[in-house]
């Protein structure tokens, strides 16, 4: 259009895509002001709510200052209450300053910012008061004249250079930094009357990679802490701080830019105030945390119930005649808020009447360890999340058959010895006239000088470190016996042939299968000799010598073969013979 030879009536063409594409600029950006009026209204009623939700908790605990049928609960709550004072003093603080920025920059921009409620000309509908310290202005943003000016935003929240923020931006965020630490050290510090003293100090973190590294960081910090509550605290704290968490320099455009610089660079009015908005909902989020957690300290409703049981449990197995221990308690739960129940990270299904039955296999070993996690959602919504573990006895099924008339134990001899206490975690034996020795799962008996010994079984429990005696077991004490010769693999009594006999070439001392003692004997000296042979042949040691093996082949059928043994061994030592019949 403005090169180039064209008729009066493409110019006027030309003219009007010109004039039409400004008055859509023009409409897009009333459309995008209008969305950001939009949002700020929106945020107000977050930041509502946010609000409510903190006071709820704050008039829960004053009405528990009024139950006087228990005094130290009141004690504690009126503690707690002058912890809640601190906390509402320094989010009044942020509040008002965030809405002082907010009405400063309307009025450098020339609005008028004159209270007038409900008014649709009026921009401030509900102005702050120190009557309700912690509640944010009203404002109707439909009503700002200048709704895309941002030079004055800003200049008075930011200041003259995007590099140094020097306006009202940068005591805003270094008080919401400190609100931060305030906030998290008030929660984390406290000793109620009667209780444990804790004491929690945080760190500066404005600098982090992404909210990943900035999760490990928190963690770190917070497991410095050695003097705070762990198991009651540690996840509020975290969600706290992370709630109030911005990262303070950021590139931004090729530049490394304040996060006020980033959140305000060419900011509409009304953008601005919405993200100052964003800022107080996120405050008084925070404070409607750490408020409720205060108040799960002490009983004053955060869990809702609408049933009762009787719970009674205690030990699996008891011998008679043991002290039985049953605790009784009274059980409240919600029948339309079950608990969440997970098994070695496996949620239950099987949840009703308030408590969820695992099922599981037992082990093969003495004892299993069960656990998991039990969770119940609280009124707020937030979701309360205990460990659980208990152990399991897993006795051996078995049944028992005894031989009184072959109760006897040798002496000399390491006896193999098991007990069994059934219905106990742990079985103790203890002898008179015996010394037992305990390995791995039984013990080995070694019987005095006595005709008689005795064996008692006893259980222990484990858990109350109490041992029964179940029953004392008599044993008569006799020698070892006396092993029998054998040649080769021929005991006494034994018919062969002459080329069987010939075969053999040692003699040993042991015992032959119907006695299944365990034990080893050393042939010392031997003697053979052979019907109708000269003279019997002697030697040492379990080989037979060269004469010995030759006397062997002499023997012819009919005749006998006598062997006489010096044995030494375990328990015992002395003589033994055989006879071999030859066919």
């Amino acid at each position: 259009m403005g090169g180039g030879k064209e008729t009066p009536r493409q110019k006027m063409v030309g003219l009007m895509y010109l004039v039409l594409m400004a008055l859509l600029a023009l409409n897009v950006t009333k459309a995008v002001l209008d969305a950001f009026v939009a949002i700020e209204k929106n945020l107000q009623v977050g930041t509502l709510a946010q609000l409510d939700r903190g006071n709820q908790a704050v008039n829960e605990l004053n009405e528990a200052t009024t139950d006087k049928t228990n005094p130290e609960k009141v004690k504690k709550v009126k503690y707690y209450l002058t912890i809640v004072d601190k906390i509402n003093k320094i989010t009044a603080e942020r509040i008002k300053e965030i809405d002082e920025i907010k009405i400063g920059v309307l009025e450098k921009m020339g609005e008028i910012v004159v209270p007038a409620n409900d008014n649709e000309e009026a921009i401030v509908w509900v102005p702050y008061s120190e009557k309700d310290p912690c509640r944010p202005a009203k404002l109707h943003l439909m009503a700002v004249q200048a709704k895309d000016g941002y030079d004055v935003p800003m200049h008075e929240i930011i200041g003259e250079d995007l590099a140094t923020v020097t306006g009202s931006g940068k005591a805003l965020f270094e008080n919401i930094i400190k609100y931060r630490a305030d906030l998290c050290e008030l929660v984390g510090t406290y000793q109620a009357p009667g209780g444990k003293p804790y004491k929690f100090k945080t760190e500066k973190i404005n600098e982090f990679k992404d909210n990943i590294d900035l999760d490990k960081m928190v963690d770190k910090m917070i497991d410095k802490n050695k003097t705070y509550n762990f198991q009651e605290d540690r996840e509020v704290l975290k969600e706290i701080y992370l709630k109030l968490t911005k990262k303070e320099f950021d590139e931004f455009e090729g530049l490394k830019m304040h996060w006020i610089a980033i959140t305000f660079d060419h900011s509409p009015i009304v953008a601005a105030i919405a993200s100052l908005t964003a800022l107080q909902q996120e405050i008084l989020a925070a404070r409607a945390t750490a408020l409720q957690h205060i108040k799960g300290r002490v009983s004053v409703g955060e869990y809702s119930f609408n049933k009762v049981m009787a719970l009674a449990y205690g030990p699996a197995s008891v011998a008679q005649g043991e002290d039985v221990e049953v605790k009784v308690m009274m059980a409240a739960y919600d029948s339309d808020n079950q608990p969440m129940v997970t098994y070695n990270g496996s949620k239950i299904t099987d949840v009703k009447d308030g408590y969820g039955i695992v099922k599981t296999k037992a082990s093969a070993g003495p004892e299993m360890t069960l656990k998991g996690t039990v969770a119940i959602r609280k009124k707020s919504g937030e979701i309360k999340q205990e460990n659980w573990e208990t152990k399991v006895v897993v006795m051996k099924p078995q049944g028992t058959v005894s031989l009184p008339d072959m109760n006897v134990v040798y002496r000399g001899y390491p006896n193999r010895i098991v007990g069994v206490a059934s219905g106990y975690e742990e079985t103790v034996l203890s002898g008179s006239n015996i010394q037992l020795t305990k390995k791995g799962n039984e013990y080995l008996g070694s019987p005095g000088s006595g005709k008689e010994c005795s064996i008692t079984v006893s259980g222990r429990n484990k858990a109350t470190n109490k041992t029964v005696q179940l029953g004392k077991f008599p044993f008569r004490v006799s020698g070892m016996p006396s092993p029998a010769a054998f040649l080769g693999s021929l005991g006494t009594g034994a018919t062969t042939s002459k080329s069987a006999v010939a075969a053999m070439t040692r003699i040993f001392a042991k015992y032959p299968p119907e006695i299944p003692l365990k034990a080893e004997f050393n042939v010392d000296t031997w003697e053979i000799s052979v019907t109708g042979a000269p003279r019997p042949i002697s030697g040492k040691g379990q080989a037979l010598s060269p004469e010995a093996l030759s006397l062997l082949k002499q023997a012819r059928p009919g005749s006998k073969i006598s062997i006489s043994v010096k044995y030494r061994g375990m328990g015992s030592s002395g003589f033994t013979a055989c006879i071999v019949n030859v066919q």
